[in-house]
């Protein structure tokens, strides 16, 4: 996301230059985003949640697993950051609607290996941070006994 608004604010300020506004700065110094990130953004994309999954499920297998009902943007299986393994959970990106809703269908309760999976459509995250507060420095001195 940050990198997104770097090139957004990239773009828009050398725009404003008066030697700029001709169409050849768009199309030979602006990168090309991945389809992942242009379809994913203009809100086509679907992304499921999969839930139950074996610790030794990897990102492609589940990739390849979804597949069969239809074109897979992306699968991401978070890691926990201590033991290195999967924290039992995924997520697929389908390129529409439809595939997403026929794999939700055809795979929900099904087993992939030799676990039980839940597919349902992902929640978007909301709040983030929320933990233990950031300390902000020493602690101010008491005043008055």
């Amino acid at each position: 996301m940050a990198a997104l608004r770097k090139l957004s604010n990239n773009l828009v300020g050398h725009l404003l230059q008066p030697n700029c506004r001709n169409s050849t700065f768009l199309s030979s110094s602006w990168p090309s985003p991945s389809p992942a990130l242009f379809i994913s953004r203009r809100g086509i994309a679907s992304k499921l949640f999969i839930g139950g999954l074996s610790y030794y499920t990897t990102e492609k297998g589940l990739s390849e697993a979804f597949s069969q009902y239809g074109q897979v943007v992306g699968a991401k299986i978070p890691m926990d950051k201590v033991s290195g393994r999967s924290k039992g959970f995924g997520f697929i990106t389908y390129a529409s609607e439809d595939e997403a809703e026929n794999a939700i269908k055809e795979l929900n309760g099904k087993a992939l290996n030799g676990r039980v999976i839940f597919v349902a459509y992902a929640k978007p995250r909301t709040g983030f941070g929320g933990g233990t507060p950031i300390a902000r420095g020493p602690p101010e001195p008491a005043t008055g006994q």
